[in-house]
């Protein structure tokens, strides 16, 4: 895991940029000092005039004494900023991460909503979800525990086994309760994470026939549907299981290039390019489709975890992203973690000054909606919105592989 506490060694870009101009301003008076030289007639070559050498050396002296003790005052100041934010942060995971592991479930998993969507609601029943147990386990080895280790070792060993216990020996379906390929794209992302961290043989013989089940339920088009058969598609359940395909191949299961090249081939078919609606993802290919801040989100992680960085789908879908007016409606709904749960990836793989403004926005906007008892809510359940936030919120520590840029 990266040490992302230890600041020694590091430099805050704040510092980088204070540097860069005093280093252009050191070079301006050195680009002074060689005109005043070349002016000197009266000098033989190679030697300057002593008064324009005094007066260069005293500039230079007087720069330094009234810069650098404000240089290193603002950096101490953004260094200190900066780790008190991460200080923050840390101890709000912290509380979310205790709330999931007191709600567990004795057999590893977590009661969610089990259901669909509607409209911009979400409907079901409460149940014990395969699904919401693997991105509670995800959000668990994000702080860096691992199955039997760390705080949270001992939930993250409950809800691997219930995972397992989902997988159908037929066919590999990882579902409970009338669960759906969703909740089979995340079971399977979470146990190619825990086999990468363990390789654990009862874990491998899973995983690779929960993949071999994606592989086998493509449609012609390249996505995936509700189903696990290749009936139809749509670019969430897409993207959730190109996810977990690029998790499996990260750690040595077999994926065929060309399913992941068709995939790939489908998510850019899925880009608008029409005015009014410039960078945003489809639903479907088929019209009439619908458009969003979170599919649009879906769509721009999926090609940037292929390895398509500079596309002009990428692009143009960052600038999506990044317009007010596409945001997530409110906090609480459907919509707002499944969107920003993928908006986090895509941005932080882009870095910048976009990444900067969206994480410091989404970051405040969550830590202020965390309950006392350390939850978060929306429709789908507390289990879900919780997970989701401290997946969100530890998406900088660069610790997952599957999150890494």
């Amino acid at each position: 895991m990266k040490a992302n506490d230890n600041n020694t060694n590091k430099i805050s870009n704040g510092v980088k940029r204070r540097n860069n101009n005093f280093t252009r301003l050191l070079r301006l008076v050195s680009v002074r000092r060689d005109h005043s030289r070349n002016d000197s007639h009266c000098e033989p070559e190679g030697r300057g005039n002593p008064d324009t050498n005094f007066r260069v050396v005293t500039a230079l002296l007087l720069m330094v004494t009234l810069f650098l003790p404000m240089l290193l005052s603002s950096a101490q100041g953004e260094d200190k900023k900066s780790s008190q934010d991460k200080t923050n942060v840390n101890n709000v995971v912290g509380k979310g991460l205790d709330y999931l592991a007191r709600t567990q479930n004795a057999n590893g998993s977590w009661t969610c909503q089990i259901g669909y969507k509607l409209n911009d609601t979400y409907q079901g029943e409460e149940n014990e979800n395969v699904g919401i147990t693997a991105i509670a386990g995800i959000a668990f080895l994000a702080q860096g525990n691992v199955p039997g280790k760390g705080k949270y070792g001992t939930n993250v060993e409950k809800a691997v086994q219930f995972v397992l216990s989902c997988a159908r020996e037929t066919d590999g379906y990882i579902t409970k309760h009338g669960t759906r390929m969703y909740e089979h794209g995340f079971a399977t992302l979470f146990l190619a994470e825990v086999y990468g961290m363990t390789r654990r043989e009862d874990v491998k013989s899973r995983l690779k026939n929960s993949a071999q089940l994606i592989v086998n339920s493509q449609h012609p088009e390249g996505g995936w549907r509700y189903q696990p058969s290749p009936l139809d598609a749509d670019i969430s359940v897409t993207v959730t299981t190109l996810q977990a395909l690029r998790a499996c191949r990260n750690v040595g299961i077999a994926v065929p290039k060309e399913v992941i090249d068709k995939a790939v081939s489908y998510v850019k078919k899925s880009y608008v390019a029409l005015p009014g609606s410039m960078g945003a993802f489809n639903y479907q290919l088929t019209p009439p489709s619908r458009i969003s801040f979170a599919l649009t989100s879906a769509g721009v992680t999926a090609l940037m975890s292929a390895g398509e960085y500079n596309t002009l789908e990428v692009q143009r879908g960052i600038n999506y992203i990044m317009n007010p007016k596409n945001l997530p409606g409110s906090y609480g709904d459907y919509h707002y973690y499944y969107g920003h749960y993928y908006a986090v990836q895509a941005l932080f793989q882009a870095g910048g000054k976009n990444w900067e403004y969206y994480f410091g926005r989404v970051r405040n906007e969550i830590i202020v909606s965390q309950q006392p008892d350390g939850s978060w809510t929306d429709d789908v359940g507390p289990a879900y919105a919780t997970a989701m936030a401290c997946i969100i919120l530890q998406i900088p520590n660069d610790y997952l592989p599957i999150f890494q840029r």
